[in-house]
């Protein structure tokens, strides 16, 4: 019977020993952070930095707030949309986008010739105009009969190349 008490007092100290030295338990399990991926809908926020093939740089975010726009409404050239689906905050992607994806072809019945009694006053070459419909163009030549406004997009006809990191989703 000594023998048998015995063998249960080690077998106890063991048990306490082990106890004594394994890490508590925490009681509560922490969960790793997770960040979603940008989906149609979501409104996001990035800074970009936009580049012709030249390598002219014609704009970016840097410096300033970044650019918020919701996924899949619109208003975002289509390439640039479709770059920035499946990102997570903290993504980089760099795309280049053909002219179908950025600002398309430029048209020639964009070009448009007014009479000279519509120029506005003050108004000549190089200078920016709005139509009722918000729409702008330049103007682009003024004779002593006609002036002439280019309404494509500046950036029409060409691939253009962005750099873009996405800062948020909500």
């Amino acid at each position: 019977m000594r023998g048998s008490a015995l063998g249960v007092i080690v077998f106890v100290v063991l048990a306490l020993a082990i106890v004594a030295c394994s890490k508590p338990v925490p009681t509560t399990v922490p969960t790793p952070t997770m960040t979603r991926t940008a989906t149609v809908g979501d409104s996001v926020m990035v800074h970009y930095t936009g580049t012709m093939d030249s390598g002219e740089e014609f704009d970016s975010s840097r410096g300033r707030e970044p650019l918020g726009f919701v996924l899949g409404d619109g208003r975002m050239i289509s390439g640039f949309d479709a770059a920035v689906r499946g990102m997570r905050v903290g993504d980089s992607v760099t795309v280049r986008l053909e002219l179908q994806d950025a600002y398309g072809e430029r048209l020639d019945r964009l070009v448009l010739e007014y009479p000279i009694d519509q120029l506005p006053p003050g108004l000549g070459e190089g200078d920016g105009v709005q139509y009722e419909n918000g729409f702008t163009g330049v103007i682009i030549e003024v004779t002593a009969e006609t002036f002439t406004v280019d309404a494509n997009h500046r950036l029409a006809g060409q691939a253009l190349t962005f750099e873009i990191e996405l800062a948020s989703v909500n």
